[in-house]
């Protein structure tokens, strides 16, 4: 059974910076990162890790300005955000996927979550 622990996330003023961290037990090289939740939308993929990635998947609408990264021996990843944006306010939530399950966009492809953690900026 796979186990994802959440730390990080809070409330920031736009143009702030915050991380989140998750660390994932009971399982190595699994796909994992970041889907986030917006009120009244759908979760969206906002950045995705594979074994064998030579860059991480990021989200259009974060690009530049999140960054991934992996602590491979303890099996956890850190999702630093800079520069956040009140259209950045949203549930985020861990997610891990068995390798080569399927799109990272797909939220059925993801078998493991977190409890999520919640971001909050303000203009």
């Amino acid at each position: 059974q796979v186990q994802l622990e959440e730390s990080g996330g809070g409330s920031v003023q736009a143009g702030g910076s915050l991380r989140l961290s998750c660390s994932m037990i009971g399982r190595t090289h699994y796909t994992f990162g970041w889907v986030r939740q917006a009120p009244g939308k759908e979760r969206e993929a906002v950045a995705i890790i594979s074994r064998g990635d030579i860059r991480p998947f990021y989200a259009e609408s974060v690009e530049g300005r999140f960054t991934l990264r992996q602590d491979i021996a303890a099996n956890t990843l850190h999702l630093l955000m800079t520069n956040l944006k009140p259209e950045d306010t949203a549930m985020y939530y861990c997610a891990a996927a068995r390798p080569a399950a399927g799109s990272c966009h797909d939220m059925t492809t993801y078998t493991f979550w977190g409890q999520g953690t919640q971001v909050t900026v303000s203009s």
